[in-house]
């Protein structure tokens, strides 16, 4: 028995470790993981690992950011955690255990390899934008598909996000009336991305990239998804920008196209709206902001 979780936790992880072909558990011990789920630092038999938990998670929570990690992992461009299973009732992910970095672990060379790493990733091509499958970002539920076209993606996913605000009473009279007309007119600024459907991350602020055991990045937490690649560049600008030798290498490698400045708001207005929905009105002039600038 394993002190701090349900025992029907305990008997999912013995489960996933057996699977990993780990053993038993040694000692487990809390450790910080974000928002979402609890996070545990897992000692077994055969290894280490780290395992995110969340009660009440809705169906398909981990294998979607199962699929996520591995869609990157095949990718090869940026380090990932090693998906070792997950469990849908109760909800459980294990992952591999990634050790902190060296002391004085340079960051801002691991920053430099994260952007040319991130530029190979976004050189991968779907069949076509969006995904097959449903996904989350962050607690909130993200419908998939496949769309022939990059607007008609991004509307999709703009309109879902949309939704949840709505739901949640931050989406109402001329906040809603001006998204509207945005979604309407969303050709006039995207047109058909010119690069393709490339491999995004999808969620990529600063909390979800980290330096590795050797130093190198690693990419975590993603709501993977084909899309432009200019949606992965314009989430890591929203909440206060990643180190300038991660855009320096970038663009060294695979420089955007003209026109991203003014269409960088229109990625952000996504993240954006799914702050609203989750934490309130705090994020409302940020979104106001926005839907004024394209839509008056």
């Amino acid at each position: 028995m394993v002190a701090g979780l349900p025992e029907k936790v305990q008997a999912a992880l013995e489960r996933l470790l057996a699977q990993a072909g780990a053993g038993r558990v040694r000692s487990l011990r809390p450790v910080s993981g974000g928002d979402i789920s609890q996070a545990y630092h897992v000692v077994a038999e055969g290894g280490e690992f780290f395992l995110k938990y969340r009660e009440g998670a809705p169906p398909g929570f981990f294998a979607a950011e199962a699929r996520g990690l591995r869609l990157l992992a095949e990718a090869g461009a940026v380090r990932v955690p090693r998906v070792w299973g997950w469990e849908e009732d109760p909800a459980l992910l294990l992952l591999e255990w990634l050790p902190p970095p060296p002391r004085g672990a340079d960051r801002d060379r691991a920053a430099a390899a994260l952007g040319a790493g991130l530029a190979r990733l976004h050189r991968v091509r779907g069949p076509a934008f969006g995904l097959g499958e449903d996904g989350f970002i962050g607690a909130l539920p993200q419908p998939g598909g496949w769309f022939p076209d990059w607007p008609s993606c991004w509307r999709h996913r703009l309109a879902t996000q949309a939704e949840h605000a709505a739901r949640r009473g931050h989406l109402a009279g001329e906040r809603a009336r001006r998204l509207e007309r945005l979604l309407g007119r969303l050709e006039e600024w995207l047109g058909e991305d010119p690069g393709g459907p490339a491999l995004l991350h999808g969620d990529l602020w600063g909390g979800n990239w980290m330096v590795g055991p050797a130093g190198e990045p690693v990419l975590i937490d993603p709501a993977a998804f084909y899309g432009s690649r200019e949606v992965d560049l314009a989430m890591t600008e929203l909440f206060g920008g990643f180190p300038p030798a991660f855009y320096a290498t970038y663009q060294a490698e695979y420089p955007l196209p003209p026109g991203y400045e003014e269409r960088r708001p229109l990625y952000q207005l996504y993240y954006l709206l799914v702050h609203l929905a989750l934490f309130g009105e705090g994020y409302g002039p940020g979104v106001d902001r926005i839907l004024r600038r394209y839509a008056g």
